[in-house]
């Protein structure tokens, strides 16, 4: 996918941006992600139905993959993992640099 698809997804809802961001960093089960969103404050918190309709969607828009298997699995059930997708790193990337725009017009605009 091209970077004009990753523009016609912006601007990003803050949900989406948040977990972009937190899967960033490593591969997170729904609990995991969930957790990491509470404990970094990068995002408001979610429920696990808002959270799972929003992977969802997330992944048919091919901004995160979900497999199986993931770092540190135990004994119990298998969990489902999601990761960045190359994509999904561009159209966060793209956000990111919308929003520093964003402050930089804001603080030229507001600054005294």
């Amino acid at each position: 996918m091209t970077e004009r698809d990753a523009a016609r997804l912006l601007p990003l809802r803050p949900r989406v941006f948040a977990i972009l961001l937190a899967l960033a960093e490593s591969p997170l089960h729904g609990y995991g992600l969930m957790r990491k969103l509470s404990e970094d404050g990068t995002g408001p918190l979610l429920g696990p139905g808002t959270l799972y309709r929003l992977l969802k969607e997330m992944q048919a828009e091919g901004l995160i993959v979900a497999s199986t298997a993931g770092p540190g699995d135990s004994d119990g059930p298998p969990r489902r993992y999601y990761t960045l997708s190359g994509f999904g790193r561009r159209v966060a990337r793209a956000e990111g640099e919308r929003m520093e725009r964003l402050v930089v017009k804001a603080e030229m605009l507001l600054s005294e």
